[in-house]
């Protein structure tokens, strides 16, 4: 079984961490990504729990997102804050899910998460546009692990 650190090289987490910062750049959004080894439970109940265990919901305007990734069970979830979801289109989280799952299908793990990431900044600086006055960087951008 691959281990959580050995899913990406250390060139491909930066170039997440990147495309992370890039995504947040223009938005209030915060987005995280996180990887686990190995999990029971169905992959969009535990991205749930993992959201509240990074203090995701704490954001002042719930427009978290988090791209959850378990190895064994070769799972996948996007999971958006009550703020986000509410606002994007009915088939954002699963256009977007699919985008990432057609990389990971041929092995392009950092480009689909890439992507993935790209794009949800793109919906949450539409609806969560930068504010200089009062916008800081509440969540970390580094890649999370269990």
């Amino acid at each position: 079984m691959v281990k959580a650190k050995d899913f990406l090289t250390p060139t491909e987490e930066q170039e997440l961490v990147q495309a992370i910062v890039e995504a947040e750049q223009n938005t209030s959004g915060e987005i995280r990504v996180h990887i686990e080894e190995n999990s029971s439970k169905p992959p969009l109940e535990r991205a749930k729990e993992v959201f509240y265990e990074l203090g995701m919901e704490a954001t002042q305007l719930k427009n978290g997102v988090l791209f959850y990734v378990c190895l064994q069970t070769k799972s996948f979830a996007l999971l958006g804050d009550q703020g986000i979801h509410e606002k994007v289109e009915a088939d954002f989280w699963d256009s977007t899910k699919n985008s990432v799952l057609s990389h990971f299908k041929n092995g392009a793990y950092k480009q689909g998460l890439v992507e993935g990431i790209l794009r949800a900044g793109e919906r949450l600086k539409q609806y969560f546009p930068y504010d200089a006055a009062t916008d800081t960087n509440e969540l970390s951008n580094e890649i999370s692990r269990s």
